[in-house]
This record gives structure tokens, C-alpha cells and sequence, in this order.
């Protein structure tokens, strides 16, 4: 793995949410390209791997998404090309600190320690539609939250293609689509987890800075 991409307000409901404050100050009118933030190497963790939530950090957002895993250097792809270039998909937890920020990446609220578990990547080919998938996200079992990609706003290939417009992504990149709206929240103690049709099942247990295991 070299680089994660992911992408805000990609899901409608999550663009309709947001949208009246898009004419507010500082931007006075909605975005026309993706709103994107990077997850560095740091907030990388897996399946099954304990979460340290940092010390002033009480929950979190369980954020439901579809890793799109790139399998060859794709740069100014076409959309009727773009799957060519996915290797697999993977489940992600884009765990993120509660925020009011707007159409600005939230580096602090989503780059923390940990806060990137990603399941085992299931190939392309077991997929018919990545586009049609249901997300799942779980809190210590209880199913807190369903939606599914055909609610993206940018759909997988689209948003391949756009991205890939300005910078090349390289084998092993991994492409987030992005958090429905209404994220469920969890504390240290919790288990959560996400889990996508078809794809796979990332699960951990959040922990308090400094709690004595």
C-alpha cells in the first residue's frame, strides 16, 4: 500500500446535509471537483488491531466506506475505462473526530493514529457492480447504520476518472468513496466494525489513551 485517497460528500445525503452552508462564507457556492483528504500511513491498521483513541478524543465516527484498491498506474483514465485499473475493493473504518468543518479536509479530526483499519481485499472480479454494494457499520454487534453505494453522488469509475484527471494513482493506492451521512458514533470500549456485501468485514476494539489493558 502507498497512498489513500479519500473523498468528503460523496454520498447525496451527505452533499444535502452540507449544501446550505455551501453558500455561506468562505466559499459562497458548491464544489465542482472532488473534495478530497489523504488517510498517511500512520492511521493504517487492520482487521482485528486495537484503536487508541489519543487522550481528549470521547467518540468517534464510525465511518462506513469502500476502499477501491488500484491495480496498475492509472493516470487521465477514462470512466468507461476506470475499472480496468481497480485491483480489488477492501471495508474501511474512516474513523473521524466529530466536527463542524466545512468542504475543508479535516486533517486533525481524520488523521489520527489509527484511524484507517482496512479489511482484506477482495479481487475485482468477484464483484458485478461495486456500485450497487450495501455498507453495514456496527457498534459492540448492534447494527447502527445501512446504506449502500448506489447513493454515491460520484460513482466508483466517475470518481476514478476525475481523480485521476490532476494526480496518477499507482498500483497499491487505495481510492475511499466516501461516508454515508448520519455516521454512528462509538467511545473506547466499543467495539465496532464495517462490513460491505460482498467484500468483507474490518472489525476493532476503540481503547482510551493510557487505559490499562
Amino acid at each position: 500500500m502507498k497512498t489513500v485517497v479519500g473523498c468528503l460528500l460523496n454520498f447525496r445525503g451527505a452533499w444535502e446535509a452540507m449544501e446550505p452552508a455551501m453558500h455561506r462564507e468562505p466559499h459562497f457556492r458548491p464544489p465542482v471537483h472532488p473534495v478530497l483528504y489523504l488517510k498517511p500511513a500512520n492511521t493504517w491498521r487492520a482487521s482485528g488491531d486495537t484503536i487508541v483513541l489519543p487522550t481528549g478524543v470521547d467518540e468517534v465516527e464510525v465511518g462506513a466506506t469502500l476502499g477501491v484498491v488500484i491495480g496498475a498506474p492509472a493516470s487521465r483514465v477514462r470512466e468507461q475505462d476506470a475499472l480496468r485499473f481497480v485491483a480489488g475493493y477492501v471495508a474501511v473504518n474512516d474513523l473521524t473526530v466529530p466536527h463542524t468543518a466545512v468542504l475543508r479536509p479535516p486533517i486533525k479530526q481524520k488523521c489520527r493514529d489509527g484511524f484507517c483499519p482496512m479489511g482484506p481485499m477482495a479481487p475485482a472480479g468477484r464483484l458485478a457492480n461495486p456500485d450497487a454494494l450495501e455498507l453495514r457499520a456496527f457498534v459492540n454487534g448492534e447494527r447502527k447504520m445501512t446504506h449502500n453505494t448506489a447513493h454515491l453522488l460520484r460513482p466508483v469509475a466517475r470518481l476514478l476518472a476525475e481523480v485521476t484527471e490532476f494526480m496518477t494513482l499507482e498500483a497499491g493506492d487505495v481510492l475511499l468513496m466516501g461516508v454515508p451521512e448520519n455516521a454512528p458514533r462509538a467511545r473506547a470500549g466499543d467495539r465496532v466494525a464495517v462490513e460491505i456485501e460482498g467484500v468483507g468485514r474490518v472489525e476493532n476494539t476503540l481503547r482510551a489513551q493510557g487505559a490499562v489493558l
